[in-house]
């Protein structure tokens, strides 16, 4: 019967707000419909209707899963504080990174399977039905390792919050051990995919052993920054209490992989053009262009002088504790980010070819539509995952039978 009254005050948590509310989700709502027009068109006419071909065939669909896994990952520098350095200030954010990691993870499935062209050939990868090929197929372990986190972060919160609902201490047995294992998980989620990179030898761009460190140090860049932002708005518009140390403790987080992120960038850069050899061409296209086809080179140098001019900001302690420049630097940051290590990191890597040919990506209306259908999806689910959570965790929402009970 708890079950059934949870599940009950959910949808009624998820479906009833204000005005303001129902405009949010009904705006996403339009825009995931617009995003499911235009992979009808894709599903319909192939995946020539995008930009990729037979030269580039990664284009901002793994763009944006690359960066979404860094974001999923870094939802774990607040459960790690949490529960296993014992930081009390970060226990009102747990449920809330949790609800980032599992959004996070939801468009990262969404972007491989649009990416898929049919998707109904995800079926090779299904394990007794399609032949994964593990453990020698990175790709396998990356299905494997995206699928349990997955899994991981949804059963944790769900625990809790039922936990919560029918008015039980939750069981720290059931539950710290999975939270051990969601905190190594996290490392290796993002570390597999960058091992899918780097272990292309043809492709001298992303076949470096710095491209693992470097997921890491820009995925708890921006992760952190975006739940600052996120943290930011919820205390604000839902009277949610958390602690202001939350915030400084996390931009720390944000400066400190920011500042790591520049300096391996900066290395990067130097060990490509100091001493240029036949591997640079990618490394030229992106940065200065390539006889004559320069596509990248805005967005590249637009977010390095972005990631450049966030990081400065964060670094001067006293911007840091103004909300106002911390807010902005975090958004500067997130985009900044976004651009570096999507399409600044996959689409190079296909150009030149390993025959040298120099075939130019350009987005389409049907990948940016598609693009922003799954970013809708995902903010969706955010908002509902967030959207029940906190009336358990406030105290507003509890099992009617715990007062039948009490009665009795």
């Amino acid at each position: 019967m708890h079950l059934k009254g949870f599940l009950l005050n959910a949808l009624d948590s998820a479906t009833s707000g204000g005005r303001r509310y129902h405009l949010w989700m009904g705006g996403l709502t339009l825009v995931m419909l617009v995003g499911g027009y235009a992979y009808w068109i894709q599903l319909r006419d192939g995946l020539h209707v995008t930009g990729m071909d037979d030269h580039v065939s990664w284009g901002l669909y793994i763009s944006n899963f690359a960066f979404l896994v860094g974001l999923a990952a870094a939802a774990m520098l607040v459960v790690l504080p949490a529960y296993v350095l014992k930081d009390v200030d970060f226990a009102k954010a747990v449920l809330i990174a949790e609800g980032v990691a599992v959004s996070a993870l939801v468009m990262c499935l969404a972007f491989v399977v649009v990416d898929l062209g049919n998707p109904l050939a995800s079926w090779h990868l299904i394990p007794g039905i399609g032949i994964l090929n593990f453990p020698q197929s990175l790709l396998a372990w990356d299905v494997i390792v995206l699928n349990g986190y997955l899994l991981i972060n949804l059963a944790i919160p769900a625990y809790l919050l039922y936990s919560h609902y029918t008015g039980r201490t939750p069981d720290k047995r059931k539950y710290v051990p999975l939270i051990y294992v969601a905190v190594l998980w996290a490392v290796s989620i993002h570390l597999v995919t960058a091992f899918l990179f780097a272990g292309l030898p043809a492709r001298p761009f992303w076949h470096n052993a710095l491209l693992g460190p470097r997921f890491l140090a820009s995925a708890f860049a921006a992760g952190p920054a975006f739940m600052i932002l996120l943290l930011w708005f919820i205390r604000h518009q839902a009277q949610y209490p958390i602690e202001q140390g939350v915030f400084s403790k996390l931009a720390m987080i944000t400066t400190v992989a920011a500042q790591v992120n520049l300096l391996m960038l900066g290395s990067e850069i130097f060990t490509e053009f100091y001493f240029p050899t036949h591997h640079v061409l990618s490394a030229q296209y992106l940065f200065f262009g390539l006889e004559g086809h320069s596509a990248l080179v805005p967005w590249i140098w637009t977010a390095v002088l972005l990631n450049v001019g966030a990081t400065l900001v964060l670094t001067i302690h006293r911007f840091r504790e103004d909300p106002r420049w911390l807010m902005g630097a975090c958004m500067v940051l997130f985009v900044a980010i976004w651009v570096e290590k999507g399409m600044g990191l996959v689409i190079p890597g296909f150009i030149p070819s390993p025959l040298g040919e120099i075939v130019e990506y350009s987005i389409t209306w049907v990948e940016m539509a598609v693009t922003l259908g799954i970013w809708a999806m995902g903010l969706f689910v955010l908002t509902v995952l967030v959207r029940v959570a906190l009336p358990i965790e406030l105290g507003n929402a509890r099992s009617p039978y715990l007062e039948r009970s009490a009665g009795d």
